[in-house]
């Protein structure tokens, strides 16, 4: 009976052991709300300092995941296995998001700074309202370019980039909605089309720009142009601003013909455990401070109208990254395509891959 009574009382031990064990694991990878706060973002995104002010600030635990793709971080959203309390996707998959109810309505009661950002980024369409989510960052797609490599030649038109003399000297960012769209616009059709045949044109005549593409890269892409390993770029704006702090030969320039215009916002998942440090976190980072000091380590343009003022006048007032009224007409935000027309511009994205092996 002893020897019965101290199995039992081992295997409860175990049990309590491995409870316990398995809860920590889930505190830790933010499974469990409390007084912790678990974050998904798009890699170096942020300033880390501020990360470290919020926390000492509210006394709530932050917990930081990334992701490379807004698709990447879809699935990870939908597959519910860590619950994220807020995530920061682009445009048109907020859009989608909150058409398949992944998403928490915001309270805007809880978000005073809210007034900070400018209103020409609220209340557009992919979330009307602004009923889901909150500006973050946005900015532009365009060239980078080297002019001491290119002989004094400045590039202005998407086109450009077909010019002979360019002949493996162009790097790509690995995005289908990036340079396919640099193929729709240099034919002039929207960024948006979903016109099987303007599609077609678009990637036959990205096909016979192969010989003068490099390569098609991540994250690298801001190193091996700021090494001047390559000429030209095709880049977001973001990263142009990063590359050409590091090389002050480079220049950036949005193509006449019109380009992408993006926005990445803060979303509170549907999965969310503490929607309260949500809102607390969202409004830290709308102190137009805050912003401005964000603003800075990450190069892009701040939507935080009211950050504008602690920022260098030579950042604000340059128009490669504050476009004028006139060339921001030009642009163009993404818009959800649907699965299908999605999955047909990957096709076509990858087909131009493969054409350029």
């Amino acid at each position: 009976m002893n020897k019965l009574v101290r199995f039992f009382l081992v295997i409860a031990l175990a049990s309590a052991v491995l409870l316990l064990a398995i809860s920590s694991l889930n505190t830790s990878q933010g499974y469990s709300g409390g007084n912790t706060l678990t974050i998904y973002n798009w890699g170096d995104y942020i300033d880390e300092d501020l990360i470290k002010q919020f926390e000492k600030e509210t006394g709530i635990k932050v917990i930081y995941e990334t992701f490379d793709s807004n698709e990447a971080m879809l699935t990870k959203i939908e597959q519910g296995g860590t619950t994220y309390d807020i995530a920061v996707p682009s445009e048109y998959m907020i859009d989608k998001m909150r058409h398949e109810n992944l998403l928490i309505p915001l309270d805007h009661a809880k978000l005073p700074n809210l007034k900070y950002i400018d209103k020409r980024f609220m209340d557009l369409p992919f979330d009307p309202e602004n009923k889901y989510s909150i500006p973050y960052f946005w900015g532009t797609v365009g060239i980078v370019y080297n002019p001491k490599m290119l002989h004094g030649k400045k590039i202005t038109s998407w086109n450009d980039l077909w010019d002979p003399e360019l002949k493996n000297e162009i790097l790509l960012i690995d995005g289908a909605r990036e340079v396919m769209g640099m193929g729709l616009n240099s034919l002039g059709y929207s960024l948006n089309d979903t016109n099987k045949q303007h599609l077609i044109e678009a990637k036959e005549k990205l096909d016979t720009l192969t010989p003068n593409v490099k390569a098609i890269v991540g994250d690298e892409i801001k190193m091996l142009l700021a090494n001047e390993e390559a000429s030209v770029g095709l880049v977001w704006s973001g990263d142009a601003s990063e590359i050409m702090s590091e090389n002050e030969e480079l220049d950036y320039v949005v193509p006449k013909e019109g380009s992408n215009l993006w926005f990445d916002n803060m979303v509170i998942p549907k999965t969310a455990k503490n929607v309260e440090a949500a809102h607390t976190f969202i409004n830290f980072m709308l102190d137009p401070e805050v912003a401005a000091k964000n603003t800075d380590y990450v190069g892009y343009s701040t939507p935080n109208k009211q950050a504008l003022k602690f920022m260098p006048k030579e950042v604000v007032k340059d128009e490669r990254f504050y476009p004028s009224p006139e060339l921001t007409e030009k642009l163009e935000v993404y818009e959800n395509l649907g699965k299908r027309n999605l999955a047909y511009y990957n096709e076509l994205f990858l087909q131009f891959k493969m054409h350029r092996k």
